[in-house]
């Protein structure tokens, strides 16, 4: 993906930096943001020992970050999804 397609994803470069700092294996972290007529969808996967952490107790940081989203994409006018796949997917 290129840098011009990262900045036109609302919400793909905020994740990214946040997810950057908060996985260990970042080689694992993989970020893929497109646009529809639904709105943004960003799709994260992680490695087994990260997705703990990417969760969050009780699913907190993962509604924490859908949050967080939401707000960005009402600044864009744009409905903004988290799909996290599941290791091994």
């Amino acid at each position: 993906m290129s840098d011009q397609a990262t900045t036109e994803v609302p919400g793909l470069s905020f994740l990214r930096l946040v997810l950057e700092q908060l996985v260990e294996d970042k080689d694992a972290l993989s970020i893929e943001g497109t646009i529809d007529e639904l709105g943004v969808l960003l799709t994260v996967k992680v490695s087994d020992k990260d997705m703990g952490k990417l969760i969050g107790k009780g699913g907190q940081t993962v509604q924490a970050l859908r949050t967080l989203l939401r707000i960005i994409g009402g600044d864009a006018k744009q409905r903004i999804n988290l799909k996290i796949l599941e290791p091994g997917a």
